[in-house]
């Protein structure tokens, strides 16, 4: 419970899309497609570091909340990131290098209702 007369945190969350198809389809080890998912989700808060809704987030360590969700494949994916870029919501989408390949996106943090409808079609990661 907040002190009197202080603001309870809000929820903010960063969400991660990562291509199921890189475990499923392509023999991926679960540990490369993970590191993928890092990599996006720290270059995400690098690149908005400065962003209010990012060092909210950042000031809270031990309530920090991510949520994993899948694309199917590539195409998938980079739907989704024409999407967030024609939306406006700030996200990186990481670019396994040196084969140049999509894996995952990241967003920044964001307040959950913000983001969430552009999200709905995708699932959780399994």
């Amino acid at each position: 419970m907040a002190a009197s007369g202080t603001a309870a945190p809000r929820c903010l969350v960063q969400y991660i899309v990562v291509r199921s198809d890189l475990v499923h389809t392509l023999s991926w080890s679960l540990g490369a497609v993970i590191s993928q998912a890092c990599h996006a989700a720290t270059a995400a808060i690098h690149l908005n570091y400065n962003d209010p809704d990012t060092q909210e987030y950042l000031a809270e360590l031990d309530s920090m909340h991510k949520v994993v969700l899948q694309a199917l494949d590539q195409a998938s994916l980079s739907s989704l990131s024409e999407t967030l870029t024609e939306k406006g919501v700030a996200h990186k989408l990481w670019i396994e290098q040196p084969e140049n390949v999509p894996t995952c996106l990241a967003l920044k943090p964001y307040p959950k209702d913000t983001v969430h409808p552009l999200l709905h079609k995708f699932k959780l990661f399994k």
